[in-house]
């Protein structure tokens, strides 16, 4: 929201390079503060998590914030669509991604499980990660120092467990394997195409 206001009466077929810049400093500002927010949010959660499997691990460590070059690129890319809520939602991205890479880089340090848990209206891709149920955090889902898969507007996120005990009210990872699997042959993209059409069919009038 507050990137939406300060896009507010931005003419963006006259944007010049200082009032660009000013965007870009203006969001970095805001992907460093509220992501140290959230990684300070995650770390109480994966601590909890901890305490509650009874489980003897070092206190987590909250993940680095966005670099400048990462909010740079974010905003350069999506100021061409003109479109306040999609540059907005870009930077909300950077937030959004310290509190998941807070959870999967200890994760990750500690031999904890990972699974992608749904919430809201959901894509394709996301239901194809969700399919893949729980399983061991490695460094595969991580790259190039983030977790694997956060696009903008995305309730989805990973969650974390120390013990087969603990589970996600909701998380259905059977249910999901068969709305993957069952698109079909093919390579996985062709399975997430056919899904893609399937939920945009279903979803038409919508």
């Amino acid at each position: 929201q507050l990137m939406s206001k300060r896009l507010a009466g931005v003419d963006f077929d006259a944007l010049d390079y200082d009032t660009r810049q000013g965007l870009i400093d203006y969001a970095y500002a805001l992907a460093t503060k509220y992501g140290e927010g959230a990684g300070a949010l995650a770390s109480e959660m994966y601590d909890a998590l901890a305490e509650l499997s009874d489980t003897s691990v070092p206190a987590a460590l909250p993940a680095q914030t966005a670099t400048y070059a990462e909010v740079a690129k974010a905003v350069n890319g999506t100021i061409k669509s003109r479109n306040a809520e999609i540059i907005s939602a870009a930077v909300g991205r950077q937030v959004k991604m310290v509190g998941v890479d807070t959870m999967m880089q200890n994760a990750l340090r500690d031999g904890a499980e990972w699974a992608w848990v749904l919430r809201g209206d959901t894509c394709a891709f996301c239901i194809a990660l969700a399919a893949r149920g729980w399983q061991r955090a490695s460094k595969e889902a991580i790259k190039d120092g983030h977790a694997e898969h956060i696009h903008a507007n995305c309730d989805c996120t990973y969650a974390v467990r120390f013990s087969h005990d603990l589970d996600v009210e909701g998380y259905n990872p059977s249910a999901y394997y068969k709305m993957y699997y069952g698109n079909g042959k093919g390579s996985p993209d062709d399975k997430i195409r056919a899904l893609r059409r399937r939920i945009y069919a279903e979803n038409a009038d919508e």
